[in-house]
């Protein structure tokens, strides 16, 4: 009991006051019902041309498919069944589909569904009343609407309606990226409803972005919650509202346009240097494929709206702010997380992956943190956050950040120290964290990776009283392991790349799993190596004219 009440209590300390108070309010004072209003609103004139990225998610008219998961829905409670993951539920009610590839082919279906969500999710009850997917699902059903056409009264009063349910609980309890969702719906509702209330969300959506923005998006371009997947989210997300300013004209989203351009431009070079060779994200803290647009994606729609990257290729690549580094030449590319774990008062998306490090070989990918299959709070949920799923050092069998439930942090890592050392050929980068000190042996893990054209070595120090220290390399479910000796292996790509993986102690392999999707799950392999006296040494070295 203590013990849970030590961590309640780490994990409440760092909140904002304004997260307690709406998060209290908000349970005892939760909406309860909302009055339709007695006019019909109107729709301003204009034609939404975003890209169309995301992958359909309308079989037919009775059947779905999210998170790789595929369902029949005709049973009108469908959408609050408690046998669906809650995710998967509140997919179904994101209409994603309305603005995913070739929409328009889908428009029987998709006029069908909406018009069956609005029958059957009176307000204000289940899932799809709540802030978030009330937030995506405005956004979605307005840019289909003046895209494709649709004139439907019933849709319109539909919009006004969760608009209002929207304003009145918006995610101030979260914050993050749930509240700047909010807010860009609202921006969307303004210039979409022609009446004195659309100019109210509209004013207030752009208020919320005029304190969320400057806070979200670091000086190095990076999104604060430190994952590449939800950087790539946010960073679409304000792409569309350069779009909407350019489409809509709306006086008040033009004076933003030179800031938001120049943020975007910023983001963009950020998103490209955590960007693989094989042109997708890197998984660190919740991120994997298939959830937000592509890189690819996202720099066409940059490149649509005028806006292009200014990022210059350099072999060391420091992102300060958000705490990554990225080494890339012609033969490989490595990130190398030495950053905290994210707002304090938000690290709902974080991983216990403090100096975990990721590495491609050509365009292959070798070594890997695990990714993110799922959400929740099941046991495989907090595996997938833990330590042990990363490539960095684990003591103890203990997380270095006390990651619990779906999306909470107790006491976490905090970076100690970073020194970098270029010197002609080689750049070193060493960093400490604290995230085992709340144990009573002092424990200190120390990392540095030292980089050259051919070759990467990485030293782990573990200080302090402890009695079991591993150092963990997650390995591509595509690579092939050979044995060479107990302390060499050779490690082959499919498409023939080859490194030699040489440590300073004997070394195990170890089956585990590998998600690059939502309910994916792949079977890979990890190497594990003991840190004898509180250390080790590895050196992946590249064989030469093997390496494409």
């Amino acid at each position: 009991m203590y013990s849970k009440l030590l961590r309640l209590y780490h994990t409440i300390r760092p909140l904002r006051f304004e997260q307690i108070f709406y998060r209290l309010r908000y349970r005892f004072f939760p909406l309860l019902n909302i009055t339709p209003s007695v006019v019909s609103y109107s729709a301003k004139k204009w034609v939404w041309s975003g890209l169309e990225v995301i992958k359909p998610s309308f079989i037919a008219r009775d059947e779905v498919v999210f998170l790789n998961q595929q369902s029949c829905i005709s049973n009108r409670f469908v959408w609050n069944d408690a046998s669906y993951e809650k995710l998967w539920l509140y997919n179904l009610h994101y209409f994603d589909d309305l603005n995913s590839r070739d929409s328009l082919s889908r428009k029987e279906i998709q006029y069908s569904l909406v018009k069956r969500w609005i029958a059957e999710n009176p307000p204000v009850t289940g899932n799809g009343w709540e802030p978030y997917p009330i937030s995506l699902r405005l956004i979605n059903l307005i840019k289909w609407y003046q895209r494709a056409g649709i004139n439907d009264q019933e849709i319109i009063d539909s919009i006004s309606l969760q608009a209002k349910a929207l304003s009145k609980q918006l995610e101030y309890h979260i914050l993050g990226n749930h509240l700047f969702a909010n807010a860009k719906a609202l921006v969307f509702v303004g210039c979409f409803l022609d009446d004195k209330e659309g100019d109210d969300y509209l004013r207030l959506g752009l208020k919320i972005l005029a304190r969320e923005i400057p806070e979200q998006f670091l000086d190095d371009g990076g999104h604060f919650e430190l994952s590449p997947m939800y950087h790539s989210i946010l960073l679409w997300d304000l792409l569309d509202l350069i779009n909407l300013a350019k489409i809509s004209e709306q006086p008040l989203l033009l004076n933003n346009l030179k800031g938001w351009s120049a943020l975007a431009v910023n983001a963009l070079r950020w998103l490209d240097v955590m960007t693989h060779p094989d042109k997708e994200i890197s998984f660190f803290n919740d991120a994997t494929i298939g959830i937000a647009a592509s890189p690819d994606e996202i720099k066409k729609y940059a490149l649509l709206l005028g806006l292009t990257s200014n990022y210059v290729n350099e072999f060391y690549t420091p992102l300060h702010n958000t705490g990554y580094s990225r080494f890339r030449n012609s033969k490989y590319c490595l990130f190398f997380d030495h950053g905290n774990v994210g707002p304090s008062y938000l690290p709902g998306h974080a991983h216990a992956d403090t100096l975990s490090f990721e590495m491609s070989i050509g365009s292959d990918r070798f070594f890997v943190n695990s990714g993110t299959s799922l959400y929740g709070l099941s046991d495989e949920r907090h595996r997938q956050r833990g330590t042990e799923a990363h490539s960095t050092v684990i003591v103890d069998g203990t997380n270095s950040s006390e990651v619990w439930g779906g999306f909470r942090v107790a006491r976490r890592a905090s970076i100690a120290k970073c020194d970098v050392d270029i010197l002609d050929d080689t750049v070193s980068i060493s960093a400490q964290h604290d995230g085992y000190l709340r144990f009573n042996g002092g424990v200190i893990h120390n990392r540095t990776i030292r980089a050259s054209e051919n070759m990467i070595s990485i030293e782990d120090n573990v200080s302090g009283s402890f009695k079991v220290a591993r150092s963990v390399f997650h390995i591509h479910p595509d690579i092939t392991i050979d044995i060479i000796s107990s302390t060499e292996l050779k490690l082959t790509s499919q498409s023939g790349g080859v490194v030699i993986f040489r440590t300073s102690s004997p070394v195990r392999i170890e089956s585990t799993s590998y998600h690059p999707g939502f309910g994916i799950s792949i079977s890979n392999k990890k190497i594990v190596i003991p840190l004898l006296n509180g250390f080790s040494k590895v050196g992946i070295n590249l064989k030469e004219g093997l390496v494409s």
